[in-house]
């Protein structure tokens, strides 16, 4: 436990050294907004680039990965709905409250760090819970608050969907990356070099802008944002090992990997979703910081207890 701790103290450290950049005033929020965007369409996509181009579709996509990961996500996304309509909330903040207990920080932290910590063998199931937490969570919760709104789900919310997920940096890297490897062709030595350089910058840059975006959050609510953090942090990652372990019975390794990214702190993406369509983004923004906070010792515990 505490050599997992040790191991896992370098990246939570660079995220405070954003948090106190940002809580400082060194770093601005329009500093932050600007890294994060560099990070998201250009460090993290050449890092994905390379790494589903190093893939094949076969080595990245398993059925009963994907359905253990999916069915342990809607128990606790279905817990969280339900938990807030007992509170008599409107569908759209439930919505909004199920996707911030089963929605974790991927992209930015689970990518960068397990894959260092447990080895490029954890690229492909990181590579399959990202597709999954974008393709369907992403989608469901756009359908569900626009369809609150407008009593239906009409056909125009469907192709926005679909043209959001196609514009997503993330899904298209990982996308022309399988589509080298399908080729058989070889990345040529400058491309490759170009895409390592920059994929680099991907893991401090992620943590860093993790942190500074931390600062701008507040921590109000917090009887709802603890009950979303131990969701999130605890509900999540129990709920995807009952259906890994024992219910699909998936590889040991890959089943470790995919409960260590389930036990990740809420994503930052939540709370831009949320302050788009104007739900509840202070009740999501307490929770990405009081998640985030509390994940210093909760991932590392479940690492530790995975590996």
């Amino acid at each position: 436990m505490a050599e997992i701790f040790l191991q896992t103290l370098p990246f939570f450290a660079i995220i405070a050294l954003g948090y106190a950049s940002g809580r400082s005033g060194f770093f601005s929020a329009e500093a932050t907004a600007y890294l994060t965007k560099f990070v998201f369409y250009f460090a993290l996509s050449a890092m994905l680039f390379r790494f589903s181009a190093n893939l094949s579709l076969g080595q990245v996509w398993d059925w009963s990965f994907v359905a253990a990961y999916l069915c342990g996500t809607l128990a606790i996304y279905v817990l969280a709905t339900v938990v807030a309509m007992l509170r008599r909330l409107p569908v759209a903040e439930a919505a909004v409250e199920a996707q911030v207990a089963v929605v974790g920080n991927v992209g930015f932290l689970g990518i960068p760090m397990l894959t260092l910590l447990l080895g490029p063998d954890a690229i492909g199931p990181n590579m399959m819970v990202l597709a999954v937490d974008l393709i369907v969570f992403g989608s469901l919760i756009v359908i569900l608050i626009t369809g609150s709104r407008d009593g239906r789900v009409q056909v125009g919310v469907l192709k926005t969907v679909g043209l959001g997920l196609l514009a997503n940096p993330m899904i298209v890297s990982i996308a022309l990356g399988l589509a080298v490897s399908a080729s058989g062709l070889p990345i040529p030595e400058p491309l490759n070099a170009f895409v390592i350089l920059l994929g680099g910058a991907a893991t401090p840059g992620a943590l860093f802008a993790i942190g500074a975006s931390l600062a701008g959050k507040s921590a109000e609510k917090l009887s709802v944002a603890s009950w979303l953090s131990f969701c999130k942090l605890v509900a999540h990652p129990a709920a995807v090992a009952v259906f890994a372990l024992l219910v699909f019975t998936v590889d040991p390794f890959e089943a470790s990997v995919m409960i260590a990214l389930a036990a990740l702190p809420v994503a930052g993406n939540v709370y831009m979703l949320a302050q788009h369509y104007r739900v509840a983004p202070q009740r999501v923004s307490a929770a990405i910081l009081v998640s985030t906070t509390l994940s210093i010792l909760t991932v590392s515990t479940v690492i530790a207890l995975v590996t």
